[in-house]
């Protein structure tokens, strides 16, 4: 409970202090309605101001730093000190220094975290594909506002959006910027807030306006005609998915796979990674080979180091002898982040609330955006013009007598009359009667006046374009076309990133699967682990849940396939390479839970193979057996689950993978056994066999278990081995318990 402290009983409050009811008593409150009124407006505030772009593509934090910037003269100015730039935002952004000078650095152009960048740097901004490259101090760097910024700034003057104050209301800044072009999704936004995150990943600038320019025309227009899919500032290569990209397009969620780029050069035998995915750094990648160079996972390289210098971004990877690069290459695009997945996120606030939007929903919603802020723009110079227009009317009525005009001024005795003496000797308002006073005596001349008269006539012109413009919806649609067009002759660009496509891979998916030793262990309520010799050799005892234990435990290679058998006759495939190796002190993987199994389906066996040779034998309650072979269970195509994999109709007691055949002892629950050779088993083709009969249940007995045992047991017991099944079997009054036998 929460409880907020009050005076339990009321004081006289000193002469210059004000007595607050209720503070200080000790009250009761549910930890659910604090919550609601203390950490729910603390979690919309982050959503709202700081974590999620805008349609205009900004964060308050950006907007803050670029506004300084524009007011500082750096749109047409030249370079100035970071730290300078960092000091004049702070009048905008109270977070701290440290705070606005790593927002800069992401905005520059230096940095290569942005496909077109706002501003343009001088000096070290580190690179956004670069964990350890630090940016130099603020200090040290200089920078101003790219020519793009052209666009963010051109009608900003023209009351095309709202002013707010700052955070001690000394200045005003704007709540959003007047963008001219997409911005939103030109360049990657990514933000965390509360319960809620932002991925907005980048495309080509020129793209992305002819695909608004369509969508302007024909709402029904298919975006991927023209927006063929990301452009990262990074470059490298998107594994193309067309249906994936739709979904993104639709939805604002998916995701999609970069692979990096990279040559081989023959004569050094070496692999030069030039690109990499915008989701990983060249470190990250370095480091990845290397554990799996050192886990035996890769052996095909002889070295590894990095090449990043003043020319850009490089990976060099010596081979050994013999070995193809592109073979290596698909390898590690498996199991490092040289391939990597962009998951996307279109999470942006529209009119102050979160929103995730399909890209044809946020081009809609910046259309609306813009037309609104054109609207405002033309309505400004309209209110301009009839101004100056009415100025001007009243100057044409001075052209009728300007010396009356002159003898009005020089007779008035008293300044404050001037103006009211104008407005009775001519007929004209106040406003224009103090702009006839203020003419300056140089100006009193016919010449002046009649150019003045002369822009008239232009103006009425301009004042019925722009109210045909207002009154236009497709006027405003096609000038905004057109102020596209000339952003994409000004700033557009080819694209960095290029495509490839699955089918002009190499199949090399089974050689591109290292083949290591490995020991597979499965628990009893299904936590899965893939443990490498070495790592086992150090272990300890086996990390579990409480009460669980180990019940299966397989020596294995990576390359085995695993077969997961549950209790609703259905199976479950995946490889032991899927699984990621790890260590005895780990839980493992919930088998359930990462192969998605059916609300209320249990694991019952794992079975492991290489090449689906021999049988699975299944034993079922009414005293059947069934014997499948292993290859019903291998199929053509990369299937993960297959129904009806043994019979259903009677529950399976025990599930035994055999190779050869063996002597198998079965137990009833009124305690008879029996001992037969699986010889006496015909395999059966089909998976849901209901098997033959191999004990003879009496008094309403069930079969319980099943074992494999061994010749010497079988010697042993020599009363329960039977040469025909069914077989009735004995008492097993001599075998206090079966377990305790010595098993295959």
């Amino acid at each position: 409970m929460a409880r907020k402290k009050q005076p339990p009983v009321k004081k006289a409050a000193p002469k210059n202090n004000a007595y607050i009811e209720g503070a200080g008593t000790i009250v009761e409150e549910s930890i659910t309605v604090t919550l609601e009124k203390n950490y729910m407006p603390y979690a919309m505030s982050v959503n709202v101001s700081r974590a999620f772009p805008e349609i205009d593509g900004f964060k308050p934090s950006h907007r803050k730093l670029l506004y300084t910037m524009y007011k500082m003269g750096l749109l047409t100015g030249s370079l100035t000190k970071s730290a300078n730039i960092v000091g004049q935002t702070m009048k905008l952004n109270p977070h701290g220094d440290g705070a606005i000078y790593e927002t800069m650095v992401r905005l520059a152009r230096g940095n290569e975290a942005l496909l077109h960048p706002y501003i343009f740097s001088k000096g070290n901004f580190g690179k956004a594909y670069s964990r350890d490259m630090s940016y130099a101090a603020s200090r040290y760097t200089e920078a101003k506002l790219e020519p793009l910024c052209n666009e963010l700034f051109r009608e900003i003057d023209r009351d095309t959006v709202d002013f707010a104050p700052n955070y001690d209301n000394t200045v005003l800044e704007p709540t959003l910027f007047p963008v001219t072009f997409p911005s939103i999704l030109v360049n990657s936004n990514v933000g965390i807030g509360v319960s809620m995150a932002s991925a907005i990943c980048p495309f080509n600038l020129a793209e992305i306006c002819e695909t608004t320019i369509a969508l302007m025309k024909n709402p029904k227009h298919n975006a991927i005609e023209t927006l063929k899919g990301p452009d990262f500032p990074g470059g490298a290569f998107i594994i193309y998915d067309e249906d994936e990209l739709s979904r993104i397009y639709k939805t604002g969620r998916g995701s999609v796979k970069i692979r990096a780029k990279y040559n081989y050069d023959k004569a050094e035998n070496c692999i030069e990674i030039t690109e990499i995915p915008a989701t990983t750094t060249v470190e990250a990648i370095i480091e990845k080979i290397i554990n799996n160079i050192k886990l035996g996972k890769i052996k095909e390289i002889q070295y590894i180091r990095d090449e990043t210098d003043l020319s850009g971004l490089k990976i060099a990877i010596d081979l050994k002898r013999g070995i193809d690069p592109d073979k290596l290459m698909y390898k590690l695009f498996k199991t490092t982040p040289l391939q990597d997945s962009y998951s996307c996120n279109f999470n942006l606030l529209v009119n102050g609330y979160p929103r995730v939007l399909g890209l044809y929903d946020i081009i809609d919603e910046w259309v609306k955006f813009r037309k609104k802020c054109f609207k405002r723009g033309v309505d400004f110079d309209l209110k301009k013009k009839l101004e100056r227009l009415h100025l001007l009317k009243g100057l044409e009525k001075i052209l009728l007598d300007i010396d009356k005009a002159i003898t009005i001024v020089r007779e008035t005795e008293e300044e404050s009359l001037v103006v009211p003496n104008l407005m009775i000797g001519f007929g004209i308002d106040e406003i224009q009667a103090e702009y006839v006073a203020e003419i300056k005596l140089r100006h009193l001349n016919r010449e002046y006046i009649l150019k003045r008269i002369d822009d008239i006539s232009n103006l009425e012109k301009e004042i019925e374009d722009l109210k045909n413009i207002l009154s236009s919806e497709k006027r405003v649609t096609t000038l905004i076309i057109n102020q596209l067009k000339d952003i994409i002759k000004k700033y557009g660009q080819p694209r960095k990133t290029m495509f490839c496509y699955p089918s002009d891979e190499e199949d090399v998916e089974i050689d591109s699967v290292e083949d290591y030793p490995c020991t597979l262990f499965l628990s009893k309520s299904g936590y899965f682990k893939k443990i490498v010799p070495q790592s086992l050799r150090m272990a300890s005892d086996q990390k579990l849940k409480e009460g669980d234990e180990i019940i299966q435990t397989i020596k294995a290679s990576n390359k085995t396939e695993l077969l997961f058998f549950t209790d609703k006759s259905t199976v479950y495939k995946a490889k032991a390479s899927q699984f990621d190796d790890t260590k005895a002190s780990a839980m493992g993987d919930y088998i359930p839970a990462k192969l998605t199994f059916e609300e209320g389906e249990s694991l019952r066996i794992m079975i492991t193979t290489t090449d689906y040779s021999g049988y699975i034998i299944f034993f079922f309650e009414n005293g059947k057996a069934a014997k499948v072979p292993l290859n019903a269970y291998q199929t053509k195509t990369n299937r993960k689950k297959l129904a009806n994999a043994y019979y259903a109709k009677s529950k399976v007691v025990d599930i035994i993978q055999i190779v050869d055949n063996v002597n198998i002892m079965t137990k009833t629950s009124n305690g008879r056994s029996v001992i037969f050779n699986t010889a006496m088993l015909s395999p059966k083709s089909t998976k849901s066999t209901m098997g033959v009969q191999v004990m003879v249940l009496r008094a309403k007995a069930t079969l319980e278990r099943a074992y494999v045992v061994t010749d010497e047991t079988v010697e042993e017991l020599t009363k329960y081995k039977v040469k025909n099944i069914p077989a009735a079997g004995c008492f097993a009054k001599d075998i206090q318990d079966p377990d305790q036998l010595t098993f295959e």
